[in-house]
Formats: structure tokens, sequence, C-alpha cells
């Protein structure tokens, strides 16, 4: 039979990682497809370079068009990224009749809805598995493993960057400034890292999620997002002297009112899988009413580990690529036509529990005022750590830091006390506030 010819569009660390383990394992690609599947055009500015990765007999050009302008090409794999020529390339692609594998998870978060329109009106399949955590196939699990359940809640750690940052924190009491030039230094991290350390990159994945979990349009602009840039090396040390660990997660739940969609640092007790994920590993915690909870875990970037989803996209096109449209997996898993109108919540109306850092002066009366504002808001407190003046600023030190764990309140609550409490003049910095999840 035929081989299923693939075109590429951008050959840098996940593009040549493609190629190089698509040759290397073809045999067994091959019996797993059905027909083998051959990268036989590459477009790439760079054209000498991404020659000298390719070698002989594979066409390698600098216009992208000019894949999607050719007849031969039965699939073609965007990784060049971003909102901008990625999307019209990905939707020209399927005006073509062309079948889509993308990385480009910002792409799908932002505009999925539209493109998997285009690709159901033309009977193309778009498939992004190397979106969401890398080599995790978490996409899978969600659209098809876990398809009998009624999915409550994903949590997440999918951003490499931040985990790593976050674990060299605790384990050297660094603050996050220095970490992250040593993550920059270890190629870790970007040169501009924003994507990463303010949340969005995680927010993409989340969103996708929660459109699969939930059978609900992608929705990145209702997402709340909060990056780890102001968390303190003391915050760590507290949260593990309280028996916990702060992790950046992607968490998205099924409520009565609506669906929650947030990513922001949280406290996740020691005890729990999760917490235990270091350096630049991703994990992801999904809870399905029938088979409770589940964990994936995994290299969530880096070139094969991408490549490894990337190709099973490929693998699962080629043994569909005949197939009914209308026998093929969803693209967010539910049929279009039954797609939820659940609304995504704001954060006001988030429901959850908190860590509360307050750096006071240390006199008599601090605590009662605060723990009464506290009580006044209708917040119940869980427990309470004082710290000796000494400990916090040194001998002689009139400061010393407070910290609250609370249980379960609205978020809107919180923010009002949070308002009243830093107006005392007692407190005398800005109070860290870090959202705690059980993931029982």
């Amino acid at each position: 039979m035929k081989s299923i010819q693939v075109g590429l569009l951008g050959i840098g660390t996940v593009g040549s990682g493609v190629f190089n383990v698509l040759k290397r394992n073809q045999p067994e690609i091959m019996r797993r497809a059905g027909r083998g599947i051959e990268i036989t055009m590459v477009a790439d500015l760079d054209t000498a370079r991404a020659q000298a990765i390719v070698g002989t007999g594979v066409k390698v050009v600098d216009d992208a068009r000019a894949i999607i302008a050719n007849p031969d090409i039965d699939i073609v794999v965007e990784l060049i990224g971003g909102y901008g020529i990625a999307k019209q390339l990905v939707m020209e692609a399927i005006a073509a009749g062309k079948h889509v594998v993308t990385a480009n998870k910002a792409l799908l978060a932002v505009h999925g809805t539209e493109i998997f329109a285009a690709a159901s009106s033309k009977g193309v399949m778009v498939a992004f598995e190397a979106a969401v955590a890398g080599g995790i196939p978490i996409i899978k699990a969600l659209r098809e493993g876990l398809t009998a359940n009624s999915i409550q809640w994903i949590a997440g750690i999918i951003n490499g960057t931040t985990n790593f940052i976050l674990s060299e924190m605790r384990d050297k009491g660094l603050d996050f400034e220095v970490v992250l030039k040593e993550a920059q230094r270890l190629g870790y991290a970007e040169a501009d890292p924003t994507f990463d350390i303010e949340g969005v990159d995680a927010a993409h994945k989340a969103t996708i999620m929660s459109a699969i979990a939930f059978g609900i349009p992608v929705q990145f602009d209702k997402a709340y997002i909060e990056g780890i840039t102001k968390l303190g090396a003391q915050d760590i040390r507290y949260a593990e002297q309280l028996g916990y660990r702060i992790k950046l997660l992607g968490i998205t739940k099924r409520t009565a009112k609506g669906i929650e969609l947030r990513v922001h640092p949280s406290l996740v007790p020691a005890k729990r899988l999760i917490a235990n994920v270091e350096g630049a590993m991703n994990a992801v915690m999904v809870q399905g009413d029938a088979v409770g909870t589940t964990l994936y875990y995994g290299k969530g970037a880096g070139s094969e580990p991408t490549a490894s989803a990337v190709i099973a996209d490929l693998v699962d096109i080629t043994r569909l690529h005949t197939a009914d449209p209308l026998q093929r997996v969803p693209h967010l898993a539910f049929q279009p036509d039954a797609m939820s109108d659940l609304p995504v919540l704001p954060m006001s109306e988030i429901v959850t529990s908190y860590y509360l850092r307050l750096r006071v002066a240390d006199e008599a009366g601090v605590l009662a005022k605060v723990t009464g504002l506290l009580a006044g808001a209708g917040i119940s407190i869980d427990a309470v750590l004082q710290r000796e003046a000494d400990e916090v600023g040194g001998e002689g030190s009139t400061q010393t830091d407070v910290i609250i764990l609370t249980h379960d309140c609205v978020e809107a609550k919180m923010d009002a006390a949070i308002a009243e409490m830093q107006a005392l003049p007692t407190v005398l910095a800005p109070i860290t506030r870090i959202r705690k999840e059980e993931l029982a």
C-alpha cells in the first residue's frame, strides 16, 4: 500500500525529533499503522540547515504554501508556533483537504473552535496530542481512555520550566530571580520566559484539557492566570514545614454552577504523588466518577518526547485516513452538535482554601486583630503558624511572619478580608495569598 506522505512546516527542535524518530522506528510504525508514513517535504526558512537534517530524498522549500499546494501531501505537520502565520497555514491546509497535526497549544487555545469547525466541514482531522504535556498521552486518555467517565476535575503540572524553578527554590532555598537565571543558563527557560513564569503556557494547555474533559468550547479568554514571580523562598519553606509543597497547577473542575478554569501556584499535600514531581517533569491528575483518580507522568517537552506525540497522531490519522468522518473520534471528544454551554466561572466565584503570609509588627494584639477580621468575614481558620522575630528579620527584629491556613471559602470573600487586613497599620508588607488544593 502506498505510504502516507507528510509535509513538515518547521524543522527546529521538535521537527528534527519527528524526522529522526520516524526514520529510526519506521518498521514498527509501519506494522502499527498498516502502511508507511514518510516525510517527503519540509518547509523551513533555513533551507541549508533543513537539508542537512533530512539528507537526500526529501524536498526542502522555504515556502510553507508549496507543501499545502502539493496534491501528493496527505498530512501537514505544523511546528511553527504562535498565533499568526501558523493559523493562516493551518486554515489553508484544511481548506486544501489536508489533515493537520500540530503541537501549537497557543493556537488551539485561542482559535481552536474556528479551526475544529473548519476541519469538520472539510471532513479532515486536526490532531494535537503534542500540544499538551509533551510526550504524555493525556489528550488520548481524556478523549478515548476515560470516555466512560464523567470527569470531575483535572489538576496538572503542565509547564516544566516553572516546575524546575520551584524544585530548585525548594531544594536550595534560593529566591525566584536567582533560580530563573540558572534555568535560563541551563536551557530550561527561554531568554524571554514570560509565557512560562506568568502561567500563560500552562493556561493554554489547561484550556484545551478543559474543553475535552467537559465538552465545552475552548475559552482561553475566560481562564484565570497567575504565575510564580511573586513567590518567595520563605513561602516554599513555610509550606514545607506545614506538610505541603508549592506547585504551579493548571486546574479545571466541574461544579454545580459551571466550570472552573484556572492556573496559579497551589499548596499541595507533600504526601500526594503529584507533589513529588520534580525538575522539568510534567504530571496530570484526572478524577473520573468511575475510575477514580488517575495520574499521568512524563517529560513535558523536548525533541523526542514531543516527537513521540506528533508521530502517534500521524499513526492515528493514517489508520483513519479512509474512514467515514462521522466515525472518527471528535476533536474535543464530544460530538460537535452536543457541546455544552456550561459557563466558565469567574475567579471571584471559585471556592477553595488558602495559605496567607502576613509580615506584621511584632507586638501584642496583632494576631487577634487579623484572626478577628477573618472570623468577621465568615472565614474559618485551619492552622496558624507564627515565626520568631529573630528568625524572620535577625536579632533584634521588630517584624515577624504570621502564616494562616484557612478552610474553604469563596474567593470574593477572601478578597474582601485581605483588603481589610492589608489596611491594618501593623501589616507591614503586601499579603501573600496562595490557594491550597488537597486533590483528595
